[in-house]
């Protein structure tokens, strides 16, 4: 008896202690989750609407200079970036959301790793976020940080102590080589949406390639090539971005001059093997005429945005004579964001969007709001389409009465439209648009019609996958646990 009431102060102290280690980790929680989330609780407006305008201002009837080429497949995507950096003289940029290791990677690092080797400035920009978890600690990225001629900066390196920066992502997508030209759209620099290597586990894309076609001289000075290098310019230079490893003392690591020589001789093997793309190339034959070309940018800070991108969208559909064809990997909305597009829907006689289904789509958390929400995206008016081809469309595309095309990052969703850098590329040129169309048109082929938050018109050849049971949880429960923090999404 005497022992066991001795006993109880020392097992009343466990518990304290065991308690008090418990309500340590709930502040530490707390701290990260609220901390991470509150900058983007309330969702601002726009205090100011910017107008835009496509038009190219140029004298009489003179071509406008920039002409404009599809890339809608990986391997296009890949030949492109490969064939611009072979023929650069004086500076590449590489601006991307997610750079990883991979043999697309390496064969992009191989040929700007060779560039910088001819005296060619390179700037590669990459989200904080993809830094800390892909590149840190990894060799090959080492031995292209190290070089004298490259500068490699990560936008908003993630620093968890300070929770309410970590949200602040760029998302931007990007490559500028000289004066000559650029691509832009939805493509992250590794396997799955470069090249094809990996031809099981990819998904599809698409980016605009813009050809400068009076580069090098006082005319070429008019081409969109200047909004984006503008662009990039002023977030390069935040205060957010902070150089990576930028040290050539790291070339002596033994680790490091291995892959600085798993370069070089890459190199030399796609030269061999790819002969074409090193030879001279006529842009101005494989490109279509444009009559402007409009860059669509937002904010660039860290903390919540004004709605700048979606706005400048709806003011293009909004002046749509006839149709407006929308497609984006996922749609998740808030009231402001329904508001504008049943606007949309009441003002064009034809509106579609075409997203993933909830069985096709790689997201399984913007999948699991929409499968909350997805009557309200339905009472919008717009005809919904979803794709069941069986590879994730990632693609972010509209067109406009069949001579607007829009190419870029920017998906349909709050994190978009609030929270990261998002970049957009208005282009005039029937043709194009007309290309672009036919695409989306094989994309459309392969969807079902949504008629409610229940039903559908499925075409007789689709299959629809089924959802794993494991998948079906995740969804019911990520929709009911995120549905405060929807803004993330």
């Amino acid at each position: 008896m005497n022992r066991t009431l001795k006993q109880l102060p020392e097992h009343r102290r466990r518990i304290r202690k065991r308690y008090g280690i418990l309500l340590l980790l709930i502040i530490l929680f707390l701290y990260l989750v609220l901390g991470a989330v509150a900058p983007f609780l309330w969702y601002k407006t726009v205090s100011e609407r910017t107008p835009v305008s496509l038009e190219a201002e140029r004298p009489g009837e003179e071509a406008f200079c920039d002409r404009a080429m599809l890339l809608e497949t990986n391997r296009s995507a890949w030949e492109e970036r490969l064939r611009l950096f072979g023929h650069a003289k004086e500076r590449i940029i590489l601006s991307t959301f997610d750079m990883r290791e991979g043999e697309s990677t390496r064969d992009i690092l191989a040929m700007l790793f060779h560039k910088a080797d001819e005296g060619v400035e390179v700037k590669i920009l990459v989200d904080g976020f993809s830094g800390l978890l892909r590149m840190e600690g990894n060799a090959l990225f080492y031995a292209v940080s190290s070089h004298p001629k490259i500068e490699v900066k990560l936008y908003n390196p993630v620093n968890i102590l300070l929770p309410w920066k970590t949200q602040g992502r760029m998302h931007d997508k990007y490559v500028i080589v000289d004066d000559k030209a650029f691509l832009l759209g939805g493509r992250n620099t590794f396997d799955y949406f470069i090249g094809e290597y990996d031809l099981e586990n990819n998904s599809f894309d698409r980016e605009v390639l813009i050809y400068n076609s009076a580069w090098g001289t006082k005319k070429g000075e008019e081409s969109s090539l200047y909004q984006i290098e503008a662009y990039f310019n002023k977030i390069w230079e935040q205060k957010e971005c902070r150089l990576f490893h930028d040290d050539e003392g790291l070339a002596n690591r033994s680790s490091v001059q291995k892959e600085r020589r798993a370069l070089e001789e890459r190199y030399k093997l796609l030269q061999e093997k790819h002969e074409e793309l090193f030879q001279a190339y006529d842009y101005g034959k494989a490109t279509y005429p444009t009559e402007g070309v409009k860059l669509i940018s937002g904010e660039t800070g860290i903390y919540g945005k004004e709605p700048l991108v979606f706005d400048q969208l709806c003011q293009l559909m909004e002046r749509a004579e006839s149709q407006v064809v929308i497609h984006t990997p996922y749609v998740v909305c808030n009231e402001a964001m329904y508001t504008e597009l049943e606007k949309l829907a009441k003002g064009t006689p034809d509106i579609r969007m075409v997203i993933n289904s909830i069985e096709n789509g790689d997201n399984l958390v913007a999948s699991s709001d929409y499968k909350r929400n997805k009557g309200k995206v339905v009472a919008t008016g717009i005809s919904l389409f979803e794709y069941d081809g069986g590879t994730s469309t990632h693609g972010k595309s509209i067109v406009i009465d069949r001579n607007i095309s829009i190419i870029g990052s920017y998906n349909m969703d709050l994190r978009s439209t609030y929270m990261d850098t998002e970049l957009m590329l208005a282009v005039k040129s029937e043709e194009l648009a007309e290309e672009l169309l036919w695409n989306m048109a094989q994309i459309e082929k392969d969807c079902r019609r949504v008629v409610s938050a229940t039903e559908y018109e499925t075409p007789e050849h689709i299959k629809v996958a089924e959802i794993p049971n494991w998948k079906k949880a995740a969804l019911w429960i990520l929709g009911i646990l995120l549905k405060p923090f929807r803004c993330l999404i």
